[in-house]
């Protein structure tokens, strides 16, 4: 017998030791075709979000569904060594304790990480497990584990002997704190108040004539190397070719046209830093001016600026230096000025652009191959809409730089001899095997003390997981893998460098679609954040609510190209929908509803029996159509609806009087038909809800069955639906329904039962009248049916297909003062209408609202559209 009530509390834990100690979750569980999921591997710092909650649910769903459909489903779990967040943490450990890793030596200091990654780092696949993730743990990997790191050395190998890889000076990221260059992941835009300089550069050769141009940054002014103008700007034409002279350094720099400079913005004339600034670099390239690094490392001034500046940080040499052109009279004006200041995400100080040796990809020449698979269809996104994302991003592609100032990574396999020649090679054998040729005797080679970036291992993650380079079965059997599923803010970062490096290793596309999911909000639709406090752990929203609540939550509004409104009160709502179907089954049970070994849907005669099995199979079809469109939110939609309202609210209301009634052979077949239903439910809902369906099913069926994660998919979306009975259960549903809504929305007591006459109905509503006078009146509270009567005064009239049905309600509500209060109400929806069109019709207001805002607007005038509607109706039945 079900226990009274399901507590997730006690079930979850025990459920999953068993499905994996099981091998529930293995390759090779079921014999069909290949179906496989990378899972994007997160952090070994990190802990479950709400983001990544939302992500691995939609991938589990499709996993546990081609699961039961008799796919050989692999989900690859593993994690990422996340060079700079992991060295960190391991940096503010030795901190507490004074240490510092260059105390240590690099050595020591990797073999600690290792120890810390050891200890805490796998903690967020426990948690993933907590959510119910049917990962494949035998065969978790880790970016940095023997195998992986034998995948990221040949990549880096092959690519340096193809020239796809090699070492170039270009402006980078440069974190002035961690001392390393990072990717534009890792940048952080920042609004600050500060101020545009104008400064006035005397023109070489004209006595008195200056250009002023504007600056954000004073203290790049040192390693200024010219001055852009727009060719077509009227007044500097005549100065375009001539050199202006640098105040405080007294370097010509030239005055160049070029489209980059905006007429419009600050005086029109830009200073060219090309050493510090990305687009200054860009225009210093196409007039080959000089590049002059004015930072060292922790972005303090060098040696190639003015000995008074030299050593100075660079916000105190801002304030000197502006001190100093006021001096000799070359600030023209400083007006207050608030922009965007790019600052590391973790180190949270202001990223310099600096110009540095770095390693970098070609990734101009990968990128060609990667968008071709895209544009053939090979590679499908859906929405669709991120295509043109991925294209942007595509062809407009920068070389990739790939090397890292850290010591915790994958370290570049490249070793250099005396006089800088660098040998790039699997091993250090090989290296000095190399070196010994050129130099036609053993030489002592230093390895390059970087480390690669994070996204260049987690670029091979579809293959490198499954064995790549090896040809190993798993590999020859899921490579490619189906879906990506991940979030739109790496579609370049990770999702194009793995069609990139795919393409190029395999010749294959790494997978067929890649799902872009949206991110998931408050229930405001504000961004989740520490510092406005509105952030939820699902961690504690499972330990309240339990995983299938938070699980059905997330997908029933993860629709696509929306964000997903999360609240613990939407949790709560769907874990009283885990509830509503346990509570189903437990009915079931104690009205003996149990399944014969030789039960035929076919062969059901009853209505009501034959429109519930007619009904579970177009719920199974919805799911399954909306699961191939990675339309979550409509399969969740559609078992939600099935459940609660078909299963529960009809059928089980519906076939009471069969239950308990004195008809053996109706009584047996409706108790069959119930439990089979039930039965199919339970497999509909599990990729969705795993654990409350899970246990379900060991209650009801027991061990002999098995796991219900591995029984097959239910084929009633294979059976067409009784046309009749369907049509007849839905004329009985509305017709209900109608009176309800009619009682509602004209306060007619709860307790009152009243009469009902239909007129006009056809020999059809007459029969279906007589068949289903019990569940008429039990359900919507009729007294007395009667047909073909004229209507007493004071009566609401519901219209069904060609009949009208009449409720008399004069004795039992006061008809005047019911009109009066309806039309107020009414009167009061549509003056909050005409106030929220007045708000929506301001563009002042549209301009400055947040996005979220606005939305809450639409949403508040399509309710009060609703109920204005539906006040509108209640008066018109009342006449």
């Amino acid at each position: 017998m079900l226990d009274k009530s399901f507590s997730p509390q006690d079930v979850e834990a025990r459920l999953y030791k068993a499905w994996e100690e099981g091998g529930a979750f293995k390759v090779g569980v079921k014999s069909g075709k290949p179906y496989t999921i990378a899972l994007p591997p997160p952090n070994v710092t990190g802990s479950l979000h709400m983001g990544h909650a939302l992500n691995h649910t939609l991938q589990d769903i499709l996993i546990r569904y081609h699961r039961m459909r008799g796919f050989d489903a692999l989900w690859q779990a593993g994690t990422d060594h996340a060079g700079i967040a992991t060295q960190m943490v391991v940096e503010r450990q030795l901190a507490e304790k004074q240490m510092n890793r260059h105390e240590m030596g690099r050595d020591k200091f990797v073999e600690r990480v290792w120890e810390w990654k050891a200890e805490s780092g796998g903690m967020i696949t426990s948690q993933q497990r907590r959510l119910g993730e049917s990962c494949d743990w035998s065969r978790e990997r880790f970016t940095m584990d023997e195998g992986l790191s034998e995948a990221v050395l040949k990549v880096f190998v092959e690519l340096y002997r193809q020239g796809l890889i090699y070492k170039d000076q270009r402006l980078v990221n440069w974190d002035p704190k961690l001392l390393t260059a990072i990717s534009d992941l890792e940048v952080e835009q920042h609004e600050v108040k500060s101020h545009l300089w104008y400064f006035r550069y005397p023109v070489e050769g004209m006595e008195n004539t200056f250009i002023t141009v504007a600056t954000t940054r004073p203290e790049t002014m040192l390693g200024d190397t010219g001055i852009a103008v727009h060719p077509d700007d009227e007044r500097y034409k005549h100065l375009i070719g001539k050199h202006a002279v640098l105040p405080l350094v007294g370097r010509r720099i030239l005055i160049v046209a070029d489209e980059y400079s905006d007429p419009e913005k600050g005086s029109g004339a830009v200073k060219m830093t090309p050493a510090h600034d990305f687009n200054d670099f860009e225009v210093g390239k196409r007039h080959k001016l000089e590049m002059i690094n004015i930072f060292d490392k922790h972005a303090k001034l060098n040696e190639n600026v003015p000995e008074k500046y030299r050593g100075m940080e660079r916000f105190a040499a801002r304030k000197q230096i502006v001190a100093d052109l006021e001096e000799l009279g070359l600030v023209e004006k400083i007006e207050p000025n608030t922009h965007m200041v790019p600052h590391g995400d973790r180190s949270q100080v202001v990223i310099e652009p600096w110009l540095t040796e770095q390693w970098y990809v070609n990734a101009e020449v990968l990128a060609r191959p990667a968008i071709e698979a895209v544009e053939k269809g090979d590679i499908q996104f859906v929405p669709k809409s991120w295509e043109k994302t991925y294209f942007e991003w595509m062809r407009n592609i920068q070389p990739w730089c790939i090397s890292r100032q850290l010591w915790w990574g994958h370290q570049i396999p490249a070793w250099y001899g005396p006089d800088g020649k660098v040998f790039v090679a699997h091993d250090e054998a090989e290296a000095q095997a190399e070196a010994t040729t050129h130099y036609g005797k053993a030489t002592e080679l230093k390895r390059d003390e970087d480390v690669l970036d994070t996204w260049f291992s987690s670029a091979l993650w579809p293959f490198s997981t499954l064995g790549w380079p090896e040809q190993t079965p798993v590999l020859k059997s899921h490579y490619p893998t189906d879906v990506l599923v991940t979030g739109f803010d790496i579609i370049f970062f990770w999702v194009a460098r793995m069609i990139m490096m795919g393409l190029h290793f395999t010749k294959k596309a790494p997978f067929h679609t890649v799902y872009i999911h949206a991110l998931v909000r408050d229930e405001k639709g504000q961004k989740m954040s520490k510092t406005k406090g509105n952030v939820m752990d699902p961690l504690d929203v499972i330990g309240k609510y339990g995983a299938d609540a938070l699980r059905f939550a997330l997908t029933i509004f993860a629709a696509q190209g929306r964000d997903v409104k999360m609240s613990e009160q939407r949790v709560e709502g769907y874990r009283n929908f885990a509830t509503k179907l346990w509570n189903a089954a437990r009915f079931a049970e104690m009205n003996g509803c149990a399944l014969p070994a030789d039960f035929k849907p076919e062969a059901v005669q009853n209505t009501v029996n034959k429109w519930a099995i007619g009904e579970v199979g177009k719920a199974a079809r919805e799911v399954e159509t909306a699961l191939a469109a990675y339309k979550f939110n409509e399969a969740a939609g559609a078992l939600y609806h099935f459940t609660w309202g078909t299963f529960c609210d009809w059928y089980l209301e519906l076939i009471k009087p069969a239950l308990m009634g004195e008809d053996a052979a109706l009584k047996a077949e409706t108790q069959a038909t119930c439990a089979y239903v039930l039965r199919q439910l339970i497999h509909l809902l599990h990729p969705f809800i795993p654990f409350v369906t899970e246990e379900l099913w060991d209650k009801l069926y027991g061990a002999p069955e098995g796991f219900l994660m591995l029984r097959d998919w239910p084929k009633d979306g294979e059976r067409g639906e009784d046309k009749a009975a369907s049509a007849e259960i839905d004329w009985l549903i509305r017709l209900i329904d109608g009176v309800r809504a009619a009682r509602a929305a004209l306060n007619v007591p709860a307790g009152a039962k009243i009469a009902m006459i239909a007129n006009g109905g056809n020999a059809e509503t007459a029969a279906r009248l007589a068949r289903h006078a019990d569940p008429i009146k039990r359900l919507a509270r009729i007294e007395t049916l009667s047909e073909n009567q004229p209507a007493p005064q004071g009566s609401a009239r519901i219209v069904v297909d060609e009949a009208t049905f009449v409720l008399p309600l004069a004795e039992v509500i006061d008809i005047a003062k019911e009109k009066q209060r309806l039309g107020k109400e009414r009167e009061k929806a549509l003056a909050e209408i005409a106030k929220i069109d007045a708000k929506l019709g301001d563009q002042t207001f549209m301009s400055r609202a947040p996005q979220a805002v606005v939305d809450e607007q639409h949403e508040r005038r399509a309710t009060q559209s609703s109920l204005a509607e539906k006040l509108a109706d209640a008066l018109q039945q009342l006449g």
